[in-house]
């Protein structure tokens, strides 16, 4: 694994500004954060700067920003993070300038302030130099604790890092470790679930990982394409039938590359998809023409199960059905437990992201259960893709 400077090679830094970027792109409900997982992600780089007697300056983001707009203001945030750390949380209204630079200043060691979201200013997203370097004159050390944002060069998450010396924060160095651990260096055999509506959305994806995993269980949405691609009758069900010659390709290069394809062999199929609607068990050579695949079959899980006994690493990105209405969520649900069970046991290395994956583990609430799971979302999936993450080759030691 590459090194990454992380807080361990820190000297000292009492009294030095830490600029911090984080991830504090949470979910809002009449000017209150309705979930705080990711500001409680990054409270231990903030509280271990903190200590040390740092002044610990973090800067984010906020939604899609045209300019600056009180409505997306981070002023909020700053409240929920001072919750969640137990400690004084400052909020600085704006993120650049003399004003920003005096409020800094007047700071004690230890102190803790968010300044601006960042997107209101054109510059942060176009990784501009002259933006880039207002914001590092507001610190003497640079730590990026936001790896959901490290595939996307903008000054707060790679500019930084070519003027000011930087660091990986404890969120940070524990995602990469744990990728590293799925895909980089993985122990073998490896099986990837990959789930989801659609193959067009994660061509990429299967690409990459039919040539770096022993086994890959394709579910969701995107098997039916792949099922239409071998000459089953789908019926009704959600299928790309102009990606046939595309899911045949790749399953050749799974052939070749000498990974299994793992398709489901039976499906839960209704007339219509709504919660409590009549459902059957029929094998995918048997789908009624009237009808659509809304979930895999109880053969197929113990197909996949049986995989998993077999794997020393899981890696996982999204559901095996529509989980979101029952009864149309057994199988992740199913599937998610055996492996949250075998995580638990020490049998398996188990790492998941992608945001539906996040919300199917809570809803088979194994979510904690699991080695790692990541709430990156797209950083995730890039990285699955085998990407350069911007934000995370410049914290590369050449």
């Amino acid at each position: 694994m590459a090194h990454f400077r992380t807080l361990d090679d820190l000297g000292d830094i009492r009294g030095k500004r830490a600029l911090v970027r984080v991830d504090l792109n949470v979910p809002m409900s009449d000017g209150k954060v309705t979930d705080a997982t990711r500001i409680e992600r990054v409270a231990g780089t903030i509280r271990e700067l903190s200590d040390k007697g740092a002044k610990v300056v973090l800067l984010a983001h906020f939604g899609r920003p045209k300019g600056p707009d009180p409505d997306l203001s981070l002023e909020p945030v700053a409240r929920a993070t001072s919750d969640v750390l137990g400690r004084n949380v400052t909020f600085i209204p704006d993120c650049i300038g003399k004003m920003v630079e005096g409020a800094i200043f007047a700071m004690m060691p230890g102190d803790i302030a968010l300044l601006e979201n960042t997107r209101f200013y054109k510059g942060e997203e176009k990784n501009d130099r002259e933006f880039t370097e207002k914001l590092a004159a507001n610190g003497d050390i640079f730590v990026n604790d936001a790896f959901s944002a490290a595939h996307r060069a903008h000054c707060s998450t790679e500019g930084l890092a070519t003027v000011l010396p930087a660091y990986a924060g404890r969120t940070m160095e524990a995602e990469l470790e744990a990728l590293e651990r799925g895909l980089g260096n993985p122990a073998r055999p490896v099986v990837a679930i990959v789930g989801g509506a659609k193959i067009s959305t994660k061509l990429d994806l299967l690409m990459n990982l039919v040539k770096k995993v022993d086994a890959l269980v394709i579910g969701g949405g995107m098997a039916n394409t792949f099922l239409a691609a071998r000459g089953e009758d789908v019926g009704k069900s959600l299928c790309e039938h102009d990606l046939a010659q595309t899911a045949r390709q790749i399953m050749i290069e799974a052939a070749t590359a000498g990974c299994a394809i793992v398709l489901p062999s039976d499906a839960v199929v209704a007339k219509e998809f709504k919660a409590g609607a009549d459902s059957m068990v029929v094998a995918v050579d048997k789908v009624p023409a009237d009808a659509m695949i809304l979930d895999a079959g109880p053969k197929t899980v113990e197909t996949v199960k049986e995989w998993i006994d077999r794997a020393e690493t899981l890696v996982w990105n999204g559901p095996l059905g529509a989980f979101e209405i029952t009864p149309f969520d057994k199988a992740t649900v199913a599937v998610a437990r055996h492996a949250a069970a075998r995580t638990k046991a020490g049998g398996l290395l188990s790492v998941a992201g992608g945001g539906d994956t996040v919300a199917a583990l809570n809803h088979a609430g194994v979510a904690d259960d699991f080695t790692y799971v990541s709430t990156a979302g797209g950083a995730f999936l890039e990285w699955m893709e085998g990407k350069e993450l911007p934000g995370v080759e410049v914290l590369k030691t050449r």
